[in-house]
C-alpha cells in the first residue's frame, strides 16, 4: 500500500465533523497564505522600490545644489549641504552616508566621522550612465550604494553617493511582515471557531440520527425522540398513538380526502409532526422524525392486530389452519384443529392438507395457485380424522402473506351432526311421499300381479281340462307373466331405491335418469288424476356431480307441487289444462331442469317466502312447509341455482340449473 493510499485510508476512517474542520481549514489557510505572499512580494518590493527612489532623489538634489561648490571649491559649502540631506528628519535611520568625488576621484567631502573606507568607492559610474546602485558592506552592515553624477553643462564634473542601510528597510519589511502574520493567524483563528461551529452543527444532528438508527436497527423503538437541544418528544402524549382507533390524519393517506372533524381538531395541528422551512439539516431531522414517528405509530397498530389475530386464531371454536400455497403444506394450527383431527400440533405442522381430505382439498389449493383471489366457500367438503374417521365440514380460504410466502388461511366447521340431521328430515320427507304414493304404488304393483294371476289361471285351467295349449300360445302367456314379475321387480327396486338414506359421496348423475324413476312410480297414479306429462329430455346431456337419490326427492316434491296447482286452479275451473311439462338440457357449462305446470301461479309476495321452512300456502294438514326448503337446500349443495317464473292464474316453471360435473367449482362466499 503506497504512502498515498495509507493517507487517504486514514482520512476515510475520521469522522465528518474532522473532515469539514480540516478541509476547511486547510482551504482557508492555502487562500490566506497565498493572498499574504502575493501582497507581500508586492508591497515589499513597493517599499524597496519607493526607499532607492527617495535615496536617488537625495543623490540628484546634492548633484543639483553642489554643483557650484564644486567649480568653486567650496567645501565647507559642500559639507553643510551633505550633511543637511543626510541628517534630515527620518533620513538619520535612512542614509548612511553621503560623499562627494570630483572627476578624478578624489573625495570632496563625506558625512562619516572615520575615513571613508575604500570598499565605498568600488561602485564607480560609467560615463554613459547617470546613476548606479551596488549592495556594499560598511562596517558589517549592508548599503545599499547610489551613485550619481554631477554635471555642468555637458561636462561631468563629479559624483555624489548615497548609502542607504538596508537594516532599516529589512525593519520595515519586517514589520510589514509580522502584520500579515498577524492577519493569516487571526484568519485561521476565526476560521477554526467558525469551521468548528459549523462542523457540529452539522454533524450533531447526523450523530443524533445515526445513534437512533442503530438502536431502531435493533428493534428498539421506545427511545426518545430527541432531536436538538430543549426536545424530549413523547411519543404517547399523541391521541393517535394511544388510542389506534383513531386515525392519523398526518400518515393515513387512506383518508387524505378527508378532513379531522372538530372532536380530532387537535390533531389536525399535531405537534407530534414537524416540518421547518429553510434550514436542510433542520428538515432532515424533522423528516426522520416524523418517519420514526410513523413507524412507531403503524407498529404499535401491528402488534394490536397480531395480538388480535393470535387471539382469534387461539381461541377460535373452529380449526383454523395457515397453509402454504404451493406445497399444501400446514404451517400453523390452533388448538381446536388439534381437538378436531385429533393430531398433536407438532404432527399437524408439516402435514399437506390433501392428506386430512384427499377428495376434495385439492381443489381448493388448485384455485388459489391457479390465481384465485378473494375469500372462497367450500361446502360440505370430506375430511377425515387421525384413524380415518370420516366428517364433513365447511371450509372458508382466504389468501393471507404468512411469512414471506403465498398462504392461505383456512377455518373449519364441523358441519356432520348437521348434514345427519339434514339426512334425517330428508329421509322423514321420503317416508312421508311414500306414504303419499301408498296408493298409486299399491296400484302400480296390483297391475302385474293381475296380469300375473290370468295368465297362470290361465295355464292352470288348460292343465285341469286336459286341452292342448298350442306352443306359440304357450310362449306367449309365459313371456307375459315374465315381463309382468320384471315390471313388479323394478318397481320395488325403484321404491326401495327411493326409499334408502343417500351415500356420503357424490357421484356423476344423468339428470334425466332420476326423473324416469320419479315418473315410472307417479306417472300412472297422476295419469289416474288425470294429469298428462309432457317431457322433452334431451339426448347426451352432461352429467352432474350428486346424489341420484337425492335428486329423486328434488323431483317428487316439484311434481306433487305441481299437482296440487293444478288441482287447486281445476277446483274453480272444471275446463282448466291438467299438464306436466319437464324439460332438460344443457346451457354453456350447466345443465338445466325445468318443471312448468299449468296450476294457480303463485304470488310475488310468496315467491320471496316459499322456500322458507315452514312457509305454505297450503290449507292446515294439507303440508308442512318443509318440500321447497329441502328441495331448497339440495340444489345449492351440488352449486344448483332455482328461479322461479310464475303469475297468479298462469301457471308455474321451476328452473334449477346445475353446473356440469367437470364444471363444478366453488360458490363464492
Amino acid at each position: 500500500m503506497t504512502l498515498f493510499q495509507k493517507t487517504f485510508t486514514r482520512l476515510a476512517r475520521i469522522g465528518l465533523r474532522e473532515k469539514l474542520l480540516f478541509s476547511m481549514l486547510a482551504a482557508v489557510l492555502f487562500i490566506s497564505v497565498a493572498i499574504a505572499l502575493i501582497s507581500r512580494y508586492i508591497l515589499v518590493s513597493s517599499l524597496t522600490n519607493e526607499l532607492e527612489m527617495r535615496g536617488f532623489a537625495i543623490a540628484h538634489s546634492v548633484a543639483e545644489r553642489g554643483g557650484s561648490y564644486i567649480l568653486d571649491n567650496d567645501i565647507p559649502k559642500l559639507l553643510v549641504l551633505i550633511f543637511d540631506e543626510a541628517k534630515l528628519r527620518q533620513r538619520k535611520d535612512l542614509v548612511a552616508y553621503i560623499f562627494i568625488e570630483d572627476q578624478n576621484n578624489n573625495i570632496l567631502a563625506h558625512t562619516l566621522t572615520h575615513e571613508l573606507p575604500k570598499n565605498l568607492r568600488s561602485n564607480t559610474l560609467p560615463p554613459d550612465r547617470h546613476d548606479s546602485i551596488k549592495l556594499m558592506e560598511l562596517g558589517g552592515r549592508e548599503i545599499y550604494d547610489l551613485a550619481a553624477g554631477i554635471n555642468e553643462g555637458l561636462y561631468r564634473i563629479g559624483t555624489v553617493h548615497v548609502g542607504l542601510n538596508k537594516r532599516h528597510i529589512d525593519s520595515l519589511v519586517g514589520k510589514l511582515r509580522v502584520a500579515f502574520l498577524g492577519f493569516i493567524s487571526a484568519v485561521v483563528i476565526i476560521t477554526i471557531i467558525l469551521s468548528s461551529w459549523l462542523s457540529k452543527y452539522i454533524t450533531k444532528p447526523v450523530s443524533d440520527l445515526t445513534r437512533l438508527s442503530d438502536e431502531i436497527s435493533r428493534g428498539n423503538f421506545d427511545i426518545p425522540l430527541k432531536l436538538g437541544s430543549g426536545e424530549d418528544w413523547n411519543a404517547a402524549e399523541c391521541p393517535a398513538f394511544s388510542n389506534t382507533d383513531l386515525p392519523c390524519w398526518h400518515f393515513d393517506q387512506s383518508r387524505s380526502g378527508q378532513r379531522p372533524g372538530e372532536a380530532h381538531r387537535k390533531c389536525a395541528d399535531c405537534a407530534f409532526y414537524r416540518k421547518h422551512e429553510g434550514d436542510e439539516v433542520v428538515q432532515l431531522g424533522d423528516s426522520f422524525r416524523n418517519m420514526v414517528w410513523s413507524i412507531k405509530l403503524y407498529r404499535r397498530r401491528l402488534r394490536e392486530s397480531e395480538e388480535k389475530y393470535r387471539s382469534l386464531f387461539d381461541s377460535g371454536p373452529d380449526p383454523i389452519f395457515v397453509v402454504d400455497c404451493e406445497s399444501g403444506t400446514v404451517r400453523d394450527a390452533n388448538p381446536r384443529a388439534t381437538e378436531l383431527y385429533g393430531y398433536a400440533r407438532n404432527e399437524l405442522l408439516g402435514m399437506n392438507l390433501l392428506d386430512l381430505g384427499p377428495e376434495h382439498n385439492a381443489d381448493c389449493l388448485d384455485y388459489f395457485n391457479e390465481g384465485g383471489s378473494g375469500c372462497v366457500y367450500f361446502p360440505k367438503r370430506l375430511h377425515y380424522k387421525n384413524g380415518g374417521e370420516p366428517f364433513f365440514v365447511n371450509m372458508h380460504a382466504c389468501p393471507i402473506s404468512y411469512r414471506g410466502h403465498h398462504a392461505i388461511i383456512i377455518a373449519v366447521t364441523d358441519i356432520t351432526e348437521l348434514i345427519e340431521k339434514d339426512a334425517q328430515l330428508i329421509q322423514a320427507g321420503k317416508m312421508k311421499s311414500l306414504g303419499e304414493m301408498s296408493a298409486g304404488v299399491a296400484h302400480e304393483i296390483n297391475q302385474p300381479l293381475n296380469a300375473i294371476k290370468v295368465g297362470s289361471e290361465f295355464l292352470s285351467m288348460m292343465q285341469e281340462e286336459d286341452l292342448e295349449i298350442p306352443k306359440e300360445h304357450f310362449l306367449q302367456v309365459v313371456h307375459e307373466i315374465s315381463s309382468q314379475v320384471d315390471r313388479a321387480a323394478e318397481i320395488i327396486d325403484t321404491l326401495r331405491s327411493f326409499g334408502r338414506k343417500s351415500d356420503l359421496m357424490e357421484e356423476q348423475v344423468d339428470l334425466n335418469q332420476p326423473i324416469r324413476a320419479v315418473l315410472s312410480m307417479l306417472r300412472r297414479q297422476f295419469e289416474l288424476d288425470n294429469i298428462r306429462f309432457d317431457l322433452d329430455l334431451a339426448e347426451g346431456l352432461n352429467p352432474v356431480q350428486a346424489h341420484s337419490n337425492r335428486l329423486q326427492q328434488v323431483i317428487f316434491n316439484m311434481v306433487t307441487n305441481a299437482r296440487d296447482a293444478i288441482n287447486d286452479i281445476s277446483q274453480a275451473d272444471g275446463n282448466a289444462e291438467r299438464r306436466i311439462s319437464i324439460r332438460t338440457g344443457n346451457a354453456e357449462r350447466r345443465v338445466f331442469l325445468e318443471v312448468e305446470d299449468t296450476g294457480s301461479g303463485i304470488d310475488e309476495k310468496d315467491q320471496q317466502k316459499i322456500f322458507e321452512p315452514f312457509f305454505t300456502t297450503k290449507e292446515a294438514g294439507q303440508g308442512m312447509g318443509l318440500g321447497l326448503a329441502i328441495t331448497y337446500g339440495i340444489i345449492k349443495d351440488y352449486g344448483g341455482e332455482i328461479r322461479i317464473n310464475s303469475g297468479k292464474g298462469e301457471g308455474t316453471v321451476f328452473r334449477m340449473e346445475f353446473p356440469a360435473a367437470s364444471m363444478r367449482g366453488e360458490a363464492k362466499a
